[in-house]
């Protein structure tokens, strides 16, 4: 039986709408992006969550959730909201706790044919060098004034310390360096959780995965050449985030929050969308403070890029350079941020929220870097480590629909609880390598956790966003090597 509430309507082929009348205190209505398969899929929290974001101050045109969307903290995970600045809030529950949880993906100039005989040297030696799992500590070693330095620079503190290129700047969301970021504003155990992590990939949904670019996959060939993408490549595509760092950086605000709520009379549906005026002293505290994880999160996968430029010039003995390891894009998909949008035909500052969704820019818009504004910003879709991921590009109904917001992934579908009662690790791990795909763990039951049949399929949430013309398929990228 559909969970979908009765108001529902359909808007677009892609697109539903439950109105304002449907619970008391909305303020705009929600709107859904997917196709009838996944809406009625979908579980009662995520309707229950985006109608309780839609009532929250100073939201402006609708609350939006992704087609990967599922239940969340306070927001749906495919949660997006976009406040006034002078008179909307700020929530960490539209923000996530892994704050800048996003994707960087990695091209090269190689080949399957020349991957895959090394393939398990590949995967056994970043599961060395990158450390995954809940606690893992990375290689690099900073002081106090050093992690301030990685709070306030993000990835320029790791180029200007040899920890990558350039030219890697250009090619990351806002340069890899949130500029608003104040490391005063960070607790002293907030810091203690971060400064030994760089470099670390952590636990959950995070993996490094190595992929075929199959020739049938490459949806657009134009657009994939310009993405440096050609048939048969091999590509490197990782997820992960703050990790510790941003978990308690959310955590410290949402109690600061409760009692800023009290004072402002804040009336909130769920004690989860504890927020805060933009405006006030801890709303902007907090805004600098998760700025300063969000710049963590860009240097830890800036260190994670240098050490699998390491491990493949170890064994491929070639300079990564020369094997044209480069950054095609590293984008954020936990994060909020002050941006200017049309409402009723006039610019605003809004503060635009994205939880498990990623920012989505169209051809011209100025916020693209250079390289790529003529085409619109590349995004990293991840899928289940059995399916697949996708490489789309942004749009310009993205950025006049939806806020320059799409999908983060393919969402899951069932609990991890109940991922870990269907499944085995161990037996997922021996069937995934008869198909082609070797996985690494430190865990089997986080493995179990992982199975692809406990995520949406990665094919219908891509074909939603292409139907309702939020984000352009470039190309399917297939894994055949993973670490978790």
């Amino acid at each position: 039986m559909s969970n979908i509430p009765k108001d529902t309507k359909q808007i677009e082929e892609a697109v539903w709408e439950i109105p304002t009348s449907f619970k008391q205190g909305m303020n705009v209505p929600a709107r859904i992006y997917a196709t009838k398969k996944l809406l009625e899929t979908m579980d009662p929290g995520v309707f229950d969550q985006v109608t309780n974001v839609a009532c929250l101050p100073g939201i402006q045109k609708a609350a939006l959730c992704m087609p990967d969307g599922h239940w969340g903290y306070g927001f749906p995970i495919g949660g997006v909201a976009a406040m006034d600045a002078e008179t909307g809030v700020i929530s960490p529950g539209g923000i996530g706790f892994d704050i800048n949880c996003g994707m960087r993906l990695v091209t090269t100039n190689l080949t399957i044919k020349d991957v895959q005989p090394k393939l398990k040297e590949l995967v056994n030696t970043f599961f060395q060098t990158v450390p995954s799992g809940v606690g893992c500590k990375g290689f690099v070693k900073i002081n106090n004034q050093q992690f301030n330095n990685v709070m306030e620079e993000g990835v320029k503190w790791c180029v200007e310390n040899n920890y990558g290129w350039q030219k890697d700047l250009e090619r990351i969301e806002s340069n890899g360096r949130i500029d608003w970021a104040d490391s005063s504003k960070v607790s002293q155990k907030a810091r203690q959780r971060g400064i030994d992590q760089l470099g670390t990939l952590g636990s959950g949904n995070h993996y490094l995965e190595i992929q075929h670019v199959k020739p049938e996959n490459i949806i657009d060939k134009d657009i994939a050449r310009k993405f440096g993408i050609f048939p048969d490549q091999i590509v490197i595509m990782f997820h992960c985030g703050s990790r510790g760092f941003g978990h308690q950086v959310a955590t410290d605000y949402l109690k600061i929050f409760e009692n800023v709520m009290q004072r402002e009379k804040i009336k909130i549906l769920d004690k989860e969308l504890s927020c805060a005026p933009f405006s006030s002293k801890e709303g902007q505290d907090y805004y600098k403070a998760m700025a300063c994880a969000a710049n963590m999160a860009f240097a830890n996968r800036q260190v994670i890029l240098h050490r699998i430029r390491e491990g493949f010039e170890k064994i491929f003995k070639t300079k990564a350079e020369d094997m044209e390891m480069h950054c095609v894009y590293d984008v954020a998909h936990n994060l909020a941020r002050l941006q200017e949008f049309k409402i009723d035909g006039k610019k605003k500052k809004l503060v635009v929220h994205r939880k498990g969704a990623t920012l989505c820019q169209g051809p011209g818009n100025s916020e693209v870097s250079k390289l790529y504004r003529d085409i619109g910003s590349p995004v990293i879709i991840g899928g289940s480590m059995e399916t697949g991921s996708y490489l789309l590009v942004g749009t310009e109904k993205a950025d006049n629909e939806t806020f320059s917001s799409t999908a983060h992934g393919s969402g899951r579908t069932m609990s991890r609880h109940q991922a870990k009662k269907e499944f085995r690790g161990d037996q997922l791990q021996k069937e995934m390598e008869q198909r082609g795909i070797y996985v690494k763990s430190g865990s089997m039951s986080g493995l179990a956790e992982e199975a692809g049949s406990a995520y949406k399929e990665i094919n219908d949430v891509i074909d939603a966003l292409a139907k309702a013309g939020i984000s352009k398929p470039v190309t399917k990228l297939i894994p055949i090597g993973n670490v978790k």
